[in-house]
């Protein structure tokens, strides 16, 4: 009866162990023809995308800079238009006489003071209209810059997006050899039952059984690992629970020399430089523009008031003004009476301070502080030609000069590299899905080999050692198939990298 209890053992460990097999190779997510839809916790590859180009705090950074660019050429069309100021200001003087030379200079009445004036000038030159082009090509410039780093970022977030799902890959190969050990440990007990095994076999089973474990519990931590590394280059918080779409889109056939035509027209990176290249040489052309005149015109005007804080004080002061004359008008005509000329006794006794002469006086304190009295306005024009200036103009030209060239040289250094990375990355990729057909083969040929191997040692034609080797040439042929998957997708990202957009 034990016999028969220990050949039903040996019987079901050994057809448990080649369903897992099929199990497997359905577990590994292969790419697929089109993307799936975003479905719960899914997160797919272009939601991520979409996602990091919103949160990424590396790309925001980058987009600031089109608001400088714009600032920039904003002041650059703002400098053909003339230049307005304008000045409101305010004045208070103590009521206190200075004295020079023993001479006293100044009212004794606090006084208040405004005024107000307001200024045109208007400048042209020939360098006004080249900083206008150069403003506008580096603001081109700025727009390829943006452009590039969101090519950059989606490149980033895509390779990272490959490695989490490889790595996702690799754990669930990990957990399925962890039940292909886990049957092998029961056919080796269920051996040793029988008396067909050996308790070395079971021992050297529960070893393997006991890495293999580690090794699944590795693979899902790395896996973990990958997905926070993803949500870093997305810019937001991780999930760790968040699901991974593996239905890839598929790589489309491309020709090289049309993707090396459209990196050539379409590279951001490329037209960055070409944008730059046109603004060092309108740099020169404002370097040489100082050696032509330049025109400036300028107007203003401006006004004033003032009033003493003590208004009876002025009205005393006419009034003693008014006493003062209607006493010297009397004597000197008195003088005039006593050698029997004609004289204005009468008109002297009319000089009085009138109450009209209070009113104005109060009347003149009340413009203040709006009620300006405007000086006179000023024009002017001037047509200004530069004839020497201890050759900074030359020194000028000649650094706008070297930089038009750094700048050539810079766009050609740019041109041969993105030539050679699309062709690096389509000869990769090439290569790569070449490889993908023979790694499939080697999974094939090795699954054989495994389901062979586990059956002879069933029977006792082979030891545990040339099982677990069997196992193992499985393992790492269904790894360099994950391997060779993901790198057709890499190899295909870094395609687009380095044409500098989208291909699918």
């Amino acid at each position: 009866m034990r016999t028969h209890a220990s050949a039903f053992a040996l019987a079901f460990a050994g057809a448990a162990f080649v369903p897992l097999l099929s199990l497997h190779a359905q577990a590994v997510p292969r790419p697929a023809a089109s993307a799936s839809a975003t479905v719960g916790a899914v997160l797919t590859l272009a939601e991520a995308v979409a996602l990091a180009r919103r949160s990424n705090p590396g790309l925001a950074t980058s987009i600031n800079a089109r608001r400088t660019a714009a600032a920039a050429l904003r002041s650059a069309n703002g400098a053909l238009l003339p230049s307005l100021n304008t000045s409101i200001g305010g004045d208070f003087r103590e009521g206190r006489q200075t004295f020079f030379q023993g001479q006293a200079f100044g009212a004794t009445n606090d006084q208040l003071s405004s005024s107000a004036s307001a200024s045109a000038s208007y400048n042209l030159s020939l360098a006004t209209f080249n900083d206008r082009r150069t403003a506008r090509a580096n603001q081109a410039a700025t727009e390829a810059d943006i452009a590039s780093a969101e090519q950059s970022l989606r490149t980033n977030v895509t390779t990272q997006y490959l490695a989490a799902l490889q790595a996702k890959a690799r754990a669930v190969l990990q957990d399925t050899l962890v039940t292909t050990t886990t049957a092998q440990l029961q056919l080796a007990r269920a051996r040793l039952q029988v008396g067909s095994g050996t308790q070395l076999d079971v021992q050297r089973a529960e070893v393997a059984d006991g890495q293999q474990r580690v090794a699944s519990l590795n693979a899902r931590n790395q896996a973990a690992i990958e997905v926070v590394r993803l949500f870093q280059q997305i810019g937001v918080p991780a999930v760790l629970d968040v699901g991974l779409d593996a239905n890839l889109p598929a790589t489309p056939i491309v020709d090289m020399q049309q993707i090396l035509d459209m990196a050539g027209k379409s590279n951001p990176q490329i037209d960055a430089l070409r944008f730059r290249e046109e603004s060092a040489i309108r740099s020169i052309a404002s370097a040489r523009s100082a050696y032509f005149p330049s025109l400036s015109l300028s107007a203003s005007v401006s006004g004033f008031t003032n009033r003493y804080t003590d208004t009876q004080l002025l009205i005393d002061g006419g009034k003693n003004s008014a006493i003062s004359s209607k006493a010297g008008c009397i004597r000197g005509e008195e003088v005039r009476a006593a050698l029997n000329l004609s004289n204005n006794l009468v008109g002297c006794q009319a000089i009085a301070f009138t109450s009209a002469q209070e009113q104005a006086i109060r009347d003149s304190q009340n413009k203040y502080p709006f009620d300006l009295t405007r000086n006179p306005y000023s024009l002017s024009a001037s047509f200004s030609l530069p004839i020497f200036n201890g050759f900074r103009r030359e020194q000028q030209v000649e650094q706008a000069t070297v930089q038009r060239r750094n700048a050539e040289n810079d766009l050609k250094t740019q041109q041969l590299r993105v030539s050679a990375d699309v062709t690096s990355a389509y000869l990769s990729l090439t290569n790569s899905q070449q490889t993908v057909a023979l790694q499939e083969q080697n999974v094939r040929t090795a699954r054989t080999v495994l389901a062979l191997a586990q059956e002879r040692y069933r029977v006792g034609a082979i030891s545990l050692v040339d099982l677990v080797q069997a196992r193992g040439d499985y393992e790492k042929a269904e790894t360099d198939r994950i391997n060779a998957v993901y790198d057709v997708q890499r190899a295909f990202t870094a395609l687009e990298a380095a044409v500098g957009r989208p291909l699918r």
